[in-house]
């Protein structure tokens, strides 16, 4: 199959990329500086383009079976303000319209969609448990992935198989939340965040990959699919977690206030619950490699 895949180069399309081609996938990696990140290969074509603006990255879609839509602003790369929040939600929606204007003039050929969404989708829910038919929450982050994932299943319209994956956080070594906890857990600084009774739905970044692929490869896959382990834990449990596989204390806890005060309404991702179960991976066969986090820490951190 040709992919033509955005975002490529961030944490989880650093990842699917090479798993894609190792499948013996044709990639063509839409890439602002092409030169940057991948050095290409028989299995990989680099595009020059940025996905939130109309150009000639375009003319690529229509000869390809199927795109996989990652681009979209790193939400805490920085302080939330009217500026970056706007950078958050048009890195999203822009991009994805014009992924899906492309689909559109392939005339059939480019007939799947598997496009990035969040588990932020949800907003926050408590204890509850929530699969895949779960209404979205009423949070900035949950309007966004809303629609984000409203303009995704525009695809349709021209015959498209969409699949909107809800992607929980994503633990790898190498970026991501889990190398910035890591870092404060070194510095004996580490702890709970707010209550710490929070529910963080988290996912190897293995097991990301994984859905990803399952989600191109199996065509009877559509609609939304949460990607995270079935045994999500507190913010309290996943700090303890971190704490035994580092050899650090926990006993330190980041009152809610303190974070607001650093990161401002970023903060909010944080603090929300959001305790999810991955039904439709689940129903469809996926068997998780690391559905324990213990397992994933310990995989991830040996070296730490």
């Amino acid at each position: 199959m040709r992919v033509f895949v955005t975002g490529g180069t961030g944490l989880i399309g650093r990842r699917l990329v090479p798993a894609l081609a190792g499948q013996g996938h044709q990639l063509v990696v839409l890439s602002r500086s092409p030169s940057g990140f991948f050095l290409g290969g028989p299995k990989v074509d680099l595009v020059r383009g940025d996905p939130t603006k109309p150009g000639d990255w375009q003319d690529a879609v229509p000869e390809c079976d199927a795109v996989v839509n990652l681009a979209g602003e790193n939400v805490m790369s920085k302080r939330w303000n009217d500026e970056h929040k706007r950078q958050i939600r048009d890195s999203r929606i822009l991009a994805t319209r014009n992924v899906v204007e492309a689909i559109g003039r392939s005339d059939g050929r480019c007939n799947t969609l598997i496009n990035a969404s969040a588990v932020g989708y949800y907003g926050n829910r408590g204890d509850e448990w929530l699969e895949e038919s779960a209404p979205p929450g009423d949070d900035f982050l949950a309007g966004v992935c809303t629609d984000w994932e409203a303009e995704a299943d525009a695809a349709a319209r021209h015959g498209a198989r969409v699949v909107r994956v809800r992607t929980g956080v994503v633990l790898d070594n190498t970026g991501g939340a889990l190398a910035e906890l890591v870092e404060v857990f070194r510095k004996f600084i580490g702890g709970p965040v707010g209550s710490g009774r929070q529910w963080v739905s988290w996912v190897h970044h293995e097991d990301a990959v994984g859905v990803f692929c399952l989600a191109l490869n199996d065509a009877e896959i559509s609609g939304p699919i949460n990607a995270c382990s079935p045994n999500p834990v507190t913010n309290r449990e996943l700090a303890k977690a971190i704490g035994r596989a580092l050899q650090r204390p926990t006993v330190l806890r980041v009152p809610a206030s303190m974070l607001r005060m650093a990161v401002g309404e970023a903060a909010d991702m944080a603090l929300a619950s959001q305790r999810l179960r991955p039904q439709a991976v689940l129903d469809r066969g996926y068997r998780f490699r690391f559905e324990q986090l213990d397992a994933a820490l310990a995989d991830l951190l040996a070296s730490a």
